[in-house]
């Protein structure tokens, strides 16, 4: 038996139970993880909420978490028993479950830590580093002189997607709520930082692109920030749209596309950049080389107890946190 944090319905933080679960022993292929740190990510909220359904119920929340290798199934050759890994979950066949002292998971979707890189750090960044990689080297290739604007910049992927962008040598328009959150990004990658709900940010960006517009925006905020989105896009522009953090987009008529300069709208899941191991792997090493490099630090700003999930998801939802936060068994 472990303890975990788990669902039985779907709802606010209040659902979220601190409970004892049996997990068995590692089948075929699995391999019994000892959780020594837990990631916290937006998209928690969205499997508590049901806006991203869980495979059944009652079911254990959480998407990614570093730890110790205790135990391997039949036919396991990727990882040994004491090896040091980390996960990111993501797609039907990977489904969340980190929020526990331990789980099973599959052992080809592992990944093998640098000893330089702490158990803490690696629960913080695998899912929001590999995403920042796939979003600018494969969603939109970043080049140097481009100048982008990211939404969130003092979020968790934000702050690592503001520095790798600065290091790629582009001009980063940050966006952020709050002033303090302000601060944060302009240490972290922003040349500029906007703060939405106090300027009119597409007007501030055609005013620092010349009226031209930038080629991307990444977007991890959706409802709110869609329509600004937009209006900051130059002609042929991109927008990227990789979360829903203040709700869906509303449909809209799709020939405004047209109308606003043929622009472009791609929606980036995490689960379609990393659909191999080798995939999953490559990605992996170019994150970690960047944070070992020091083009790019992690930092985490929150840490809470397991037991203290629903505080955790409340703080998040709230936008009282800045940057990543972890969940310790």
């Amino acid at each position: 038996m472990v303890k975990a944090v788990r669902i039985h319905a779907y709802g606010g933080p209040e659902q979220l139970r601190y409970e004892d679960i049996e997990i068995g022993a590692p089948g075929p292929g699995e391999a019994l993880v000892r959780h020594r740190a837990i990631g916290l990510n937006f998209a928690d909220t969205h499997n508590r909420e049901g806006r991203y359904p869980l495979p059944s119920l009652p079911h254990v929340l959480g998407g990614e978490a570093a730890g110790v290798v205790e135990a391997i199934g039949p036919g396991v050759t990727e990882v040994k028993i004491g090896d040091r890994v980390a996960y990111a979950a993501g797609g039907p066949n990977f489904p969340p479950g980190a929020y526990a002292e331990a789980r099973l998971f599959d052992a080809s979707r592992l990944v093998l830590l640098p000893d330089e890189i702490d158990d803490i750090t690696a629960a913080a960044i695998l899912t929001k580093g590999l995403t920042a990689q796939y979003l600018l080297k494969s969603v939109y290739p970043v080049q140097a002189g481009d100048t982008i604007v990211v939404h969130a910049a003092a979020g968790g992927v934000g702050l690592l997607l503001s520095q790798w962008a600065d290091h790629l040598g582009a001009q980063v328009i940050g966006v952020v709520g709050s002033p303090e959150k302000a601060e944060l990004a302009k240490a972290n990658g922003c040349q500029h930082v906007l703060i939405s709900g106090r300027e009119d940010i597409a007007q501030r960006v055609r005013t620092l692109t010349a009226g031209e517009g930038v080629p991307v925006v990444f977007d991890a905020v959706g409802r709110d920030t869609f329509e600004a989105s937009l209006k900051c896009l130059r002609p042929r522009g991109t927008l990227v749209s990789f979360g829903t953090a203040s709700g869906p987009v509303p449909p809209f008529d799709l020939f405004l596309l047209n109308k606003m300069g043929s622009l472009t709208i791609t929606s980036a899941a995490f689960a379609w950049f990393v659909r191999s191991r080798a995939e999953l792997l490559s990605r992996a090493a170019d994150l970690f080389n960047v944070i070992l490099t020091g083009a790019v630090k992690a930092a985490v700003h929150q840490r809470f107890a397991l037991a203290d999930a629903a505080e955790a998801h409340r703080a998040l939802e709230s936008r009282r946190t800045r940057g990543a936060s972890v969940l310790i068994p």
